[in-house]
């Protein structure tokens, strides 16, 4: 069974996640925004299968470099932002300088798509391509958890006026995608509190079943 712990970090308050398995010796890393010492020390004799991001904007990815440094392990990234880890423009970070410096690293070794289904920690997650915030979003599903990035929040949805959103695209995947999980299924999303989808279904003012 799959145990998590929830990092909230920099200027943005990006939700980062560290996953472990049953052994408690592996674990991944999802959307990492910075450099955070509690998360390392969290990671410290735990091998590292992956660092896995729901997309490249600067919030969720700032911590890449030092932890694909330190741990050895390789990033996951949709091939529709393969370009954005190595790009201050297109990252968004050159467009927030009052928050941070221009965020860089190495492009990613993997790249996710739609329905891929990847072992990790002795399980299987799920990639969903849930494009709306950035092109290249995913929610990461594995059993009754949905690793949710910035497309489905608690009674909101990641905004679409940055570069590459679409408000129909983001409509369109939250309702085809994830309403049709159970209603049990636990969102953890890249920002703010955990919600359920059957709360969101009920209760979410921006896109209805």
């Amino acid at each position: 069974m799959l145990s998590f712990q929830r990092y909230t970090l920099g200027a943005l308050q990006t939700n980062a996640y560290v996953v472990t398995g049953d052994d408690r010796k592996r674990a991944i890393v999802i959307d990492p925004g910075t450099p955070d010492a509690a998360l390392i020390r969290k990671l410290e004799g735990l091998q590292v299968e992956a660092i896995v991001l729901t997309h490249a904007h600067f919030d969720h990815i700032g911590g890449v470099d030092e932890l694909r440094k330190r741990f050895g392990a390789p990033v996951y990234l949709h091939a529709a932002e393969k370009d954005w880890l190595v790009d201050p423009a297109k990252n968004g970070s050159l467009r927030w300088t009052d928050v941070t410096a221009p965020v860089t690293t190495e492009p990613a070794e993997f790249a996710l798509a739609d329905g891929q289904e990847l072992a990790w920690l002795g399980e299987t997650f799920r990639v969903l391509h849930t494009p709306g915030h950035s092109p290249g979003s995913v929610s990461l599903l594995c059993g009754d958890l949905l690793f949710a990035g910035d497309a489905l929040f608690r009674r909101s949805v990641g905004r679409t006026d940055l570069p590459g959103g679409n408000p129909a695209a983001l409509e369109k995947a939250i309702r085809e995608k994830l309403y049709v999980l159970p209603d049990e299924t636990l969102v953890l999303p890249g920002h703010g509190p955990e919600t359920t989808i059957g709360e969101e279904k009920q209760a979410n003012p921006y896109v209805r079943p």
